[in-house]
Order: structure tokens, then sequence, then C-alpha cells
């Protein structure tokens, strides 16, 4: 090993060792057969949402309209359309800094089945405009205000607006459903992951005239991480 090669060995291992995120260092983050550039100001994908996209997959017809609701990096939206060039995917970003980051990986990865939005998700009349979706997915922010992740990596990394959704974690996706249940086909499909020992409360929540069959499903680790229901 050159002098110059063992050089650069340390001052990585020194950056890591500051709790700086791999990907950060690295520039990508895996998800499912994509990679996906990432850094600051972008929430860095989890492999366990990698399991909310097969499940949204088995429940998506072909050619069917996908909406990916608060997409960040764009990994859920980007990895459905890798996998199915059938369907149109539609990806909703509020976070200026976020939608440039998903605006380069569509670019890098040369999807046109993608259509990027810059707005909030909540925006019922943004999402109005867009054809009716057979699928709405979701990883929205769940965290409740108060209660520190456990990894350095996580919270001084990821950006503040994909972690925190007020006292409960509940904000986001209590101002979703509605949202969701109003553009979404009948016979169409919601899915969100959420936190652990959420599961009861986004099922309630999901206890509308406008929804069945709500159920919760577990991660890569048999943690209950998913809920699904469809709209009536």
């Amino acid at each position: 090993m050159s002098t110059a090669h063992a050089q650069q060995i340390r001052e990585l291992v020194e950056v890591r060792a500051r709790r700086i995120p791999l990907q950060h260092i690295t520039g990508v983050a895996p998800f499912r057969s994509i990679e996906l550039a990432v850094g600051p100001g972008v929430f860095i994908p989890r492999p366990e949402t990698e399991v909310l996209v097969e499940e949204a997959l088995r429940r998506t017809p072909q050619g069917a309209v996908v909406f990916d609701l608060g997409t960040g990096s764009g990994a859920i939206a980007l990895s459905v359309a890798v996998e199915r060039p059938d369907v149109t995917v539609f990806a909703i970003e509020k976070s200026g800094c976020a939608f440039v980051w998903a605006q380069h990986n569509r670019r890098t990865l040369g999807l046109e089945n993608v259509h990027l939005i810059h707005a909030d998700f909540t925006a019922g009349e943004v999402l109005r405009e867009l054809p009716t979706p057979d699928v709405v997915i979701s990883n929205p922010p769940y965290v409740p205000e108060g209660e520190c992740p456990h990894d350095p990596e996580v919270y001084l990394f990821d950006p503040e607006v994909a972690l925190y959704a007020g006292a409960d974690g509940l904000d986001a996706l209590t101002a979703m459903v509605p949202v969701a249940g109003m553009v979404l086909r009948s016979g169409g499909f919601f899915l969100c992951e959420h936190a652990e020992g959420q599961g009861d409360r986004v099922r309630a929540l999901l206890g509308s005239a406008w929804w069945r069959d709500a159920s919760t499903l577990p991660d890569l680790t048999g943690r209950d991480r998913f809920t699904v229901a469809e709209r009536v």
C-alpha cells in the first residue's frame, strides 16, 4: 500500500469516526436494485423501506398510476419506476433541497415514467390535478418531537423535516390519510411506513368509511412498521 493510499484511508476513518454517515462519505445509498446520490439536506433511505416497496408492488396493477408522497431522494418512486416500467409515478416533495437530490437521481437513472412535483403532499388541490392513482405510498416523518433517534448519524445528519411529526409522531400521517382517501380510486391501496408501536393508531386513522381491511405488516426484523388499507 502506498503512503498516499494509507493516508487517504486514515482520513476516511477519521471522518467516519465523527459519525458522518457512510452514505455521505461515499455519496451514494443503495436501495433495492438502484443506487441513489445522497448528501446533506436529504433523508438517507433505509433497507426496511424496501419492504414497503415490495408490498406496494404486489398491489400495483398493470399500467397503474402511483403516488409517492414525500419522496425525499426519490428512493420509493424511482425503484418502483425501474422495477415496473409499465407504471407512471408521481413523486411529491416539499423540501427544495431534497427535491434537487430527487431530480438528480431521476436524471442519472434516465427514467421517463417518473414525474417530480415540488409541492406539499397535503395540498389536495395539487394532487387533484394529477391522474387518479391506483396506489399511494409514503415513508413520512413519524418520530415524536422530543424523542431523539438513537444513532448520531440520524439525528445529526438527516433533516429534521424528514424525521419529526408532532408530539406523537403522527402529524404527517394524520394530514396525509384524508388526502390519500380523496385522490385514490375505489379499490386502490394506501401504504405507509411508521414507527414500531404506532400501528394501532395508524389503523385508527384508516378507520373511516373510506377505508377497509387496514392491516399492519412487519419489517425485515419482524417489527410492525408498515400499514396498508384499501380504498372503498
